[in-house]
């Protein structure tokens, strides 16, 4: 990430399983990362694909910290391992040079004086400090977070309280604040000049400190709610920044500490829903924990919908003259002001719950898929309710007034024509596994279904025939989403096996795959920016933009 713009961003994918921390080599060419299963990568910064170095697994457990050396040879990592709870090897090899012992419960931190004589510090759960020169352990009565700057460490925990030692001696300096904060202490950071703390706590403040005086510089407040806790900072050159337990990552201003500067915001549970605005300007996703992003589609800035929404899963969103429709499994139906940015307070209660939706523009009509029946709804008020056998999956409604729908156990494509306001059956398309999604072309001449049976499927809108003769299955896993190009030339599709591929109408016999798109993530929805420009959302709670060249 770049700090004058934060969406210029690269994302590490090559761990398997959640990471819970990653530290620059002090050379600046290496990040070392490491996950909950104890492993630890050290790979490259400068190349784009990130090239691996090493791989080690130190501990058998989750690492919760990691140090170098300020000579990038040694490394400490600690956490919660089975056998031990730290290890300090060197990092081109992986031998062991040195033992983390003498805490009797997992290590939340760990840091390298950057000065002679070197020493690594280390915080425990036990509620004690270590200070290692050599082999030898000197505990300390106190908290949990160390960090170090040569001439000082400091020392936090969930009592929030910080205390200060002398880096040479490890002798205690005294407290600062009385205390500290009135909640715990997450994270610490030290100014570039180590005359500054920055502090940050679960109370939702953050606070700067001066070292000498250990009195209070200023007073950062950023919010009332839980997610507002603070649970980690970093002071990087003139930048200083916070990170929220929602996930947001503020910016302070030193200058004026009512409010940030900037707040960098996002999805930190799975995406489940994905639509535009109807210029295209905006993109909207939806996550498994009900929140709405509203992303610029052009410099990737963001911001949450405010205002009550579903408090759980979004499975649909549609876009309609100002007005966002979002359903969710609180089996409701719900809109957003675009303008304003908050949720208005209407909602539609619906039998079931909702698995997709979409809307017949012209009409204004919404039709939604849930459970076990389809919802025909205008101005809030439901017009009619066709109960089905199958389950649905997905909808899509063509402008002449077809709707297609995706079902379930029975693996069939329902097309259904909207006359009176009324659902009436009209045709059934046989797949060999569920349907997953369907999707209508914009010029209305081809309706894509893609299914379990890992095949997409074109079909002309004229007859609702096989298009081209021919069915798409390069996936190797169930495909999840369709999408069409606003030129209805191309098609995307993302599928379980992290794989997005796209397809051309006028040349079916070619695709382009783009592999591992979401990293160990499914692919959950996808949508057209421009002829050229997908986005995709996956369970790995990223949003991407990818530029698709000709072929």
């Amino acid at each position: 990430m770049t700090f004058m713009n934060p969406a210029i961003a690269d994302v590490y994918t090559e761990h398997s399983c959640p990471v819970n921390v990653a530290k620059y080599s002090p050379s600046g060419f290496y990040i070392a990362s490491g996950d909950q299963s104890g492993k630890v990568r050290i790979w490259d910064t400068v190349n784009k694909e990130h090239i691996l170095k090493n791989e080690f697994h130190p501990i058998g457990g989750p690492i919760k910290d990691i140090a170098w050396s300020p000579d990038n040879q040694r490394m400490v990592v600690v956490g919660e391992g089975r056998e031990r709870f730290g290890h300090v090897f060197m990092s081109e090899t992986g031998t062991s040079v040195g033992e983390i012992s003498g805490q009797s419960k997992p290590i939340n931190s760990c840091d390298f004086r950057p000065a002679r004589p070197f020493r690594v510090i280390t915080g425990s759960e036990d509620n004690t400090i270590a200070v290692f020169e050599g082999p030898r352990p000197h505990p300390f009565c106190s908290s949990c977070k160390i960090f170090s700057k040569g001439r000082f460490f400091a020392s936090a925990g969930f009592d929030g309280k910080v205390f200060l030692y002398n880096g040479t001696s490890s002798e205690l300096v005294g407290e600062v604040g009385s205390p500290a904060h009135a909640g715990g202490v997450y994270g610490i950071a030290w100014s570039p000049d180590g005359n500054q703390l920055l502090t940050a706590s679960g109370d939702k403040t953050a606070k700067l400190w001066d070292v000498y005086t250990r009195q209070i510089v200023s007073e950062f407040v950023l919010g009332n709610t839980v997610d507002d806790q603070q649970v980690s900072c970093l002071w990087q050159n003139n930048y200083i920044l916070t990170v929220s337990l929602s996930g947001f990552i503020n910016y302070l201003d030193i200058n004026d500490p009512t409010k940030p500067l900037r707040v960098i915001k996002g999805h930190n549970k799975p995406i489940t829903s994905l639509t535009l605005s109807e210029d295209r300007s905006s993109i909207f996703t939806a996550s498994h924990d009900g929140f709405v992003t509203r992303w610029n589609a052009e410099t990737g800035e963001n911001e949450r919908v405010e205002g009550v929404g579903h408090g759980n899963q979004i499975n649909g969103m549609r876009a309609h003259d100002g007005t966002l429709f979002t359903c969710g499994i609180d089996d409701s139906l719900k809109q957003i002001d675009i303008e304003g940015n908050t949720y208005k307070p209407q909602q539609l209660k619906l039998g079931s719950q909702p698995r997709g939706m979409d809307i017949l523009k012209e009409e204004n009509i919404v039709v939604t898929a849930s459970i076990n029946e389809l919802t025909v709804s205008k101005d809030n008020q439901k017009l009619s309710t066709l109960k089905v056998t199958y389950e649905p999956t997905s909808v899509s409604c063509s402008p002449r007034g077809h709707v297609a729908v995706g079902g379930t156990v029975d693996n069939k494509v329902h097309i259904y024509e909207l006359q009176d306001n009324n659902l009436n059956p009209l045709q059934e398309l046989d797949h060999l596994g569920a349907v997953t999604d369907v999707a209508y072309s914009p010029d209305d001449k081809y309706l894509v279904a893609c299914d379990a049976h890992r095949k997409v499927v074109l079909y002309s809108t004229e007859e609702y025939k096989l298009a081209n003769n021919k069915e798409w299955g390069f996936h190797n896993a169930r495909v999840n989403c369709v999408a069409w190009s606003p030129d209805s030339q191309l098609v995307a599709s993302g599928s379980l096996d992290t794989s997005i591929i796209i397809w051309q109408v006028e040349k079916p016999a070619k695709h382009i795959i783009i592999k591992n798109a979401h990293a160990q993530s499914q692919i959950t929805r996808l949508s057209w920016v421009d002829n050229e420009t997908l986005v995709s959302v996956g369970q790995d709670c990223n949003t991407k933009l990818w530029t698709i060249t000709p072929f």
